[in-house]
Parts: C-alpha cells; structure tokens; sequence
C-alpha cells in the first residue's frame, strides 16, 4: 500500500497538472484566475508531501515547508483579490468604451 505522502504528492501533481492546463487553454480572464488558485492549490499539496522526512520513524515533519505554505496562502489569497480587481477595473473600461460607441452612433 503506498505511503499517504506518496498519494498527497501524486494528488498535488495531478491538481498541478489540470490548472496549468487550464492556464494555457482557458481564453477568460475570471477562469485563469480560478485556474492559477488550483494550480497553487496543488503547489501546496506537492510542498506538504515532500515535509514528511521519513514515514517509517516517529520523527515530526520539516516544518520549513509549512511555513512556506503558509506565506503561500496569504501571498495567492492578495494577488487573487489584487487580479479580481484589475479585471473589474477592465470591465468597466469596455463598459464605457461601448456605451461611448453606442452614443456616438
């Protein structure tokens, strides 16, 4: 039976691997965003099973990734809202573009 920390990396890499997919392929602004957060998602996955030193000794896990995973979470959950915004700020600029079309038609 294969290790729990082999199944979170194999599942993290998985996860990876569908949100950078998604990243490339995907043409909407809002589902590349939703995108990148499932990529990290699985960034953070891989990063938790790599903490587990040795699964056969009773030694706690490295707590360094942890920590980066942490940072992690706080440094993807500003750019998610910074990236939200910026794409509000642009449907509102071809909101007006159109509406200054519109009028001067």
């Amino acid at each position: 039976m294969p290790s729990p920390a082999l199944i979170y990396a194999l599942a993290g890499i998985w996860i990876t691997v569908i949100g950078l997919r998604s990243v490339l392929v995907e043409e909407d602004f809002f589902r590349k965003i939703i995108a990148s957060n499932i990529l990290g998602s699985g960034v953070f996955l891989v990063l938790v099973a790599m903490a587990r030193r040795n699964p056969d000794l009773n030694v706690p896990p490295d707590p360094v990734p942890h920590g980066m995973i942490l940072t992690g979470i706080v440094v993807a959950v500003s750019a998610t809202a910074l990236m939200l915004a910026l794409l509000g700020h642009l449907n509102d600029l071809e909101k007006n573009k159109h509406q200054s079309q519109e009028d001067d038609t």
